[in-house]
């Protein structure tokens, strides 16, 4: 993983620079996550990984999919498409998924955005969730992009000192603060 970061970094700040310049920060990251689920399906892997496959034509396949699937904005796909050509001929079309994640954390830098995941074993309400985005929000000095996932499977925790749990005082504690023991 660190090394396909490595190769993908010069990549991700050249689409970012691309972008940013072009005011397309959300075109780009849409278009570089829909490319990167291309080339995670294992039937495209294969063609990635089959030294005679006609590289123009893998590159056609992820561009198209990218229109298809990705934002009508408008937004000129000619600059994707010379990345996508790039890392074809580099030999680089699998770091696609690194690229992506890499893109967003400069996007969500400019931003000031943090994405946090929720996860609860039961639903959480909207006023709730509100709750956790103030005091997100207070606590990171950023805004907060805040996902819920449903785990009705959710019995545990790995104590971090990242974990927090919603305390009945209405606020963020770590989670050792709620469990004497650890």
């Amino acid at each position: 993983m660190a090394e396909t970061r490595g190769i993908a970094r010069p990549y991700a700040d050249a689409a970012f620079e691309l972008a940013r310049d072009d005011h397309e920060l959300e075109p780009w990251s849409d278009w570089l996550h829909i490319a990167a689920a291309v080339v995670g399906d294992k039937d495209v892997t294969r063609l990635i990984e089959t030294p005679n496959t006609d590289k123009s034509a893998l590159v056609e396949l992820i561009v198209g999919v990218c229109r298809e699937a990705g934002p009508d904005t408008g937004a000129d796909m000619g600059r994707l498409l010379n990345l996508l050509k790039l890392l074809a001929e580099n030999g680089r079309l699998s770091v696609l998924p690194e690229i992506a994640e890499l893109f967003d954390k400069f996007k969500a830098e400019v931003e000031n955005t943090v994405d946090v995941v929720l996860t609860a074993a039961t639903p959480v309400d909207p006023a709730q969730r509100e709750k956790i985005i103030v005091a997100l929000k207070r606590r990171f000095g950023r805004e907060v992009n805040l996902h819920f996932q449903l785990d009705e499977n959710l019995i545990g925790w790995v104590p971090d000192s990242r974990l927090m749990t919603w305390s009945s005082m209405g606020r963020f504690e770590p989670v050792w603060k709620n469990f004497p023991v650890l």
